[in-house]
C-alpha cells in the first residue's frame, strides 16, 4: 500500500496525573482485541482535570470525559457534547445555558445530572491549583442549576465562553467521587467520555478501551489503544524503531522528522500546520533580574530565531514574532518589526540604561527533555556570546517545573503552549493577562482593558484592532519573547487507519478515529 501524506492548513484550538497504575471495571460487554499502539513524549499532569493545564493532560481528557461541548475538527464553532443544547440567554454575552442530555451515565453506570456538572465547575476554584486551569475563567462568577439547566454566571462580557467550555478545564466529573475541595488520589477515573481507562501507570502506559455507553456528539467510539509513554524523543524513536508502537505522535526527533520519506510503502505521514508555539517567559516579579523591562527587552535584542530553526528543529519548526501565531484574528509581527536582528550594541546599551552589572546574572529553566537541552544550549549560548548575561540553566521533569516556576523560583523559562480553542482570546489573558497562567508575575491595566475590549464582540473579526494593539504592548513590555511556531507531525505504520485524523495541531487526540487495516 502507497504511504500517504496528508497536509491539513487548518489551525485550531483546543488546546491542553499523577500517581501509580489502577484500574477500573470495563462495562459489561466489553472484551479487548489487538490495541492500537500510540507513543508520545507527552506527560500527564493528572487524572484529575482540576489539577491539570497542559496539553498532554487535555490529549487523554479528550477521550475519558465530556464535556458540555465540543469542537470537530476544522470546526471553529464548538457543538453539543454532554448538552442538548447550549446558548447565550440576552444580549450582555453574560449569562449562558446549557441543557444536559437525559441520556449520561458515568462508565461506574451512575446517572450524570446538572449538579455534576456544577460541582466539576465549582471546584476547579475551591482547589485553585497551581497547575490548574482556573486562570481560564477569569469571568466566571456562579454556576446555578434547575432541573437539567446550567447556568452560568459571568461577571462581565465574554464572547469566547462557549468556547471556553469545550476545553477539558470543563470536564465534567462524578460528584460522589471527586471531592469538591481536594484532587481525586490514585488513577480511577469516572467519566462519560468515548474511552473508559482500564488502567494507567503514570509517566509509563495507559490502556484505553471503547465506552459502551457513550452518547455524544460521536458518531462512534473507536478501537482499544495502548498508550505509551516515553520520557525522551530518543526513547520514543528506538520503540518506534523496534516496531513497539503503531503510531509516534508529539514527537519523533527533529532529525527524524525532517527527513522522513513519503514514498516509503510503511509508513503513512500527516504533516499538520499547528497554532503550537514556544515562549521565553520572563519573571518580572520584584527582585528578579527582569523586574526591569530594559533587561527584557535587551534578550529581545540579542535573540536570533535562525539557529533555533535550523539547527535545533531541523526546519520542523517556523519562527514566530508575536503573543498570537499566523491563522489567528489579529496576527502581527511585532518582534520582528522592533526587533529585526540581533543587535548586541542596542542589547548593551538596554542594560546600560537599566543601571545593571554586566554580565547579568540570570537562571534559566527548562523542562528535561533532549530537544529542549538542544534548544536551551542554543539560547544561553546567544545571551552569553557578547559577555551581556552570565545564564546558568536547570531541566527539571515536568510535574515539579510547574509547581516551581509557579513558585517563582526561576528568572527565565520557556512554556509550549497549544490553543484552548479556535481564537486568539486563549494566546491572551492566559499569557498576558493578570495573574496569567505561567504566573510571569506580569500585570498591566492597559493591557487587561485590551484582552476586556476583545471578548465584547460575537463577531471575532471585529476584535481585530485590538489584538493588534496588545500585541504592540507585548513587543514593548516583553513579558514574554516568542520563539517558534511548530508543525505538527503523525507517523504511523500503513496498517493503521485514521491517523490523519489523530491531530488536528492543537493538542486535542481524536483516538477514535483509529483503526486497523
Amino acid at each position: 500500500m502507497r504511504s500517504v501524506r496528508v497536509r491539513i492548513l487548518a489551525i485550531l484550538a483546543v488546546l491542553v496525573i499523577a500517581g501509580v497504575g489502577a484500574w477500573q471495571l470495563l462495562p459489561s460487554g466489553e472484551a479487548k482485541t489487538d490495541a492500537i499502539r500510540v507513543g508520545t513524549s507527552d506527560v500527564v499532569t493528572s487524572l484529575d482535570p482540576a489539577g491539570a493545564y497542559d496539553a498532554g493532560s487535555w490529549a487523554i481528557y479528550s477521550n475519558i470525559y465530556q464535556s458540555l461541548m465540543t469542537f470537530k475538527p476544522g470546526a471553529v464553532t464548538p457543538e453539543p457534547d454532554a448538552a442538548e443544547s447550549c446558548g447565550f440567554v440576552g444580549q450582555k454575552l453574560q449569562t449562558y445555558q446549557c441543557k444536559l442530555r437525559d441520556d449520561l451515565t458515568f462508565t461506574n453506570g451512575r446517572k450524570i445530572t446538572a449538579k455534576d456538572v456544577k460541582h466539576s465547575f465549582d471546584r476547579i476554584f475551591k482547589i485553585n491549583s497551581d497547575v490548574g486551569p482556573a486562570g481560564l475563567f477569569p469571568t466566571l462568577d456562579t454556576v446555578t442549576t434547575e432541573g437539567r439547566t446550567i447556568t452560568f454566571n459571568l461577571s462581565a462580557k465574554d464572547a469566547t465562553f462557549p468556547q471556553k467550555i469545550a476545553t477539558g478545564a470543563a470536564a465534567i466529573v462524578d460528584s460522589s467521587m471527586y471531592p469538591k475541595d481536594k484532587l481525586r488520589k490514585g488513577n480511577q477515573v469516572d467519566g462519560s467520555g468515548p474511552y473508559v481507562l482500564k488502567s494507567y501507570e503514570h509517566n509509563k502506559s495507559a490502556e484505553l478501551v471503547p465506552n459502551l455507553k457513550y452518547k455524544g456528539a460521536l458518531k462512534k467510539t473507536g478501537e482499544a489503544v495502548d498508550i505509551s509513554y516515553f520520557k525522551t524523543s530518543e526513547e520514543l524513536q528506538t520503540s518506534w524503531d523496534a516496531g513497539d508502537v503503531d503510531i509516534a505522535h508529539r514527537q519523533l526527533p527533529s532529525e527524524t522528522l525532517a527527513e522522513l520519506d513519503q514514498n516509503d510503502p510503511d509508513v503513512r505521514v500527516t504533516e499538520a500546520a499547528s497554532a503550537e508555539i514556544r515562549n521565553i517567559i520572563f519573571n518580572s516579579r520584584t527582585g528578579s533580574p527582569f523586574d526591569e523591562k530594559k533587561v527584557r527587552q535587551a534578550v529581545a535584542a540579542l535573540l536570533d530565531r535562525g539557529p533555533l530553526v535550523r539547527k535545533v528543529y531541523q526546519g520542523t519548526v517556523d519562527p514566530l514574532y508575536s503573543l498570537i501565531p499566523t491563522g489567528f484574528i489579529g496576527h502581527s509581527t511585532p518582534f520582528f518589526d522592533t526587533y529585526p536582528s540581533p543587535d548586541p550594541k542596542r542589547a548593551r546599551k538596554l542594560l546600560q540604561q537599566a543601571g545593571v552589572e554586566l554580565p547579568v546574572a540570570v537562571n534559566f529553566a527548562y523542562r528535561e527533555g533532549d530537544m529542549y537541552t538542544k534548544e536551551t544550549e542554543e539560547l544561553r549560548r546567544q545571551m552569553e556570546k557578547d559577555g551581556l548575561f552570565k545564564v546558568s540553566v536547570k531541566a527539571v521533569e515536568w510535574t515539579k517545573y510547574q509547581k516551581e516556576y509557579a513558585a517563582g523560583k526561576f528568572d527565565m523559562y520557556t512554556v509550549g503552549w497549544f490553543p484552548d480553542f479556535p481564537d486568539p482570546d486563549t494566546f491572551s489573558q492566559p499569557l498576558v493577562g493578570t495573574g496569567n497562567v505561567l504566573h510571569s508575575g506580569y500585570s498591566s491595566k492597559k493591557m487587561d482593558q485590551l484582552i476586556a475590549a476583545t471578548q465584547q464582540f460575537s463577531d471575532r473579526s471585529r476584535t481585530s484592532n485590538d489584538f493588534k494593539q496588545m500585541q504592540a504592548l507585548v513587543g514593548e513590555d516583553v513579558p514574554l519573547l516568542p520563539l517558534w511556531q511548530k508543525k505538527d507531525y503523525v507517523v504511523a505504520k500503513a496498517d493503521v487507519a485514521g491517523s490523519q485524523y489523530l491531530s488536528d495541531g492543537t493538542g486535542t487526540w481524536r483516538l477514535w478515529e483509529l483503526s486497523r487495516i
